[in-house]
């Protein structure tokens, strides 16, 4: 009788975990699709921090989350028409930006720019001037001296390129990259014990001895 218990534990256990675990992995894969896509950086105007070649984790944003200092995925027809570039972000809507060479500022204070290793001079750029307008994004290559951005485009609406166009942000690091993948790890963990765990009760119950005829009168 024990033994028959044990099986019937086994196989309530293989009941809970094979289903969570495929739900989990299921709505892991769903999650990820809706929310994550990867790009690969096709030039190096965005360099060294991204290199031509990397393969990006870019999280699906909307106009409304956009922040100073996002390096983004986006459609800008005003600066080109051959795809989606990947610049950062320096001025949103109303701010008052001012270059001169590489430095920028942004409403009178100096951005700190590690990323940039490019030289402060850059004789190819006039200084300039020029407030954001709402809903737009002036931007700007992390590349410098080789990179078609914003201070190109100063006569067409300040540079700026609608905010509209947005298609994601570069997710820094890896901790929100490994978020889905370790909640899938979890859902496939769960259904492999549970298929372990139905094996195991199976296995058990071909073991019982064969019942006893009825006797028949």
């Amino acid at each position: 009788m024990q033994r028959r218990r044990a099986v019937g534990r086994w196989t309530g256990v293989a009941w809970v975990l094979a289903p969570l675990g495929l739900t989990l992995l299921v709505g892991t894969i769903v999650y990820t699709l809706a929310n994550y896509r990867m790009a690969t950086v096709m030039g190096g105007s965005m360099s060294p921090t991204y290199r031509q070649g990397d393969r990006l984790f870019i999280e699906r944003i909307d106009a409304s989350e956009i922040r100073r200092g996002d390096v983004l995925l986006i459609d800008a027809p005003e600066h080109t028409r051959l795809g989606p570039l990947l610049r950062r972000v320096i001025g949103v809507g109303g701010d008052h930006v001012a270059g001169e060479g590489n430095r920028v500022s942004v409403n009178g204070r100096p951005v700190d720019e590690p990323y940039v290793t490019d030289g402060a001079d850059n004789l190819t750029v006039r200084p300039y001037e020029v407030t954001v307008p709402e809903g737009r994004l002036f931007l700007l290559g992390d590349h410098r001296d080789n990179a078609n951005d914003s201070r190109f485009h100063l006569g067409e609406r300040s540079g700026s390129v609608a905010a509209s166009g947005v298609r994601g942000r570069v997710v820094e690091g890896r901790t929100v990259a490994a978020v889905p993948a370790t909640l899938g790890g979890l859902g496939i963990v769960l259904v492999l014990a549970g298929l372990a765990s139905y094996a195991v009760g199976r296995r058990a119950r071909r073991s019982f001895p064969p019942a006893e005829p009825w006797p028949v009168a």
